[in-house]
């Protein structure tokens, strides 16, 4: 992210719901319009491969919650830079798994997986939010194989370009 968007103010939570929740009194900086959370994600869709651009359009909780968020502007703001992107569900999970999970997950709605964007949620009632996630694994892309180095590299390569798109995003925000 930095790389891409050095201007920006960028928290780095780390992985796991507890550090996700952990952030939030960092995320609350006086005056911020606008929230992202971006980083990687694992697939939960077939289709996707790593390198594909997803931004939530919703966040699924573990317990069956939903959280409505609107992608079309920040899915706007990537396209004008060229980069693709879909929209999507992405179910928060609170460790790491493969195989049959994401076959659950994608029966409730999921496209996607991570493990923080759920958690830092609660600071969507004060700005602007928005989930900008890149595929590292997933469905014949497994993330405990030597491939994960490669689908890595390309999904924070792919994060790094659309870190421009994101303080587009926010610069739109009211």
């Amino acid at each position: 992210m930095r790389g891409g968007a050095p201007e920006a103010d960028v928290v780095r939570i780390g992985m796991g719901p507890a550090k996700a929740a952990r952030s939030i009194p960092r995320l609350l900086a006086p005056g911020a319009r606008a929230i992202a959370v971006a980083g990687v994600c694992g697939a939960v869709d077939p289709s996707l491969v790593p390198g594909d651009v997803v931004v939530a359009d919703a966040l699924l909780g573990p317990d069956g919650e939903r959280i409505a968020l609107d992608a079309a502007p920040l899915l706007a703001a990537l396209e004008r830079r060229g980069i693709a992107a879909r929209a999507g569900a992405i179910a928060g999970a609170a460790k790491l798994f493969g195989g049959p999970t994401r076959a659950s997950l994608a029966a409730r709605g999921a496209c996607a997986v991570d493990m923080e964007s759920f958690w830092v949620a609660p600071v969507a009632g004060r700005a602007a939010f928005a989930v900008l996630r890149v595929v590292s694994d997933g469905p014949g892309h497994e993330l405990l194989r030597p491939s994960v180095l490669w689908n890595g590299w390309r999904a924070l390569r792919q994060l790094r370009a659309a870190a421009p798109a994101l303080l587009d995003w926010a610069a739109a925000t009211p």
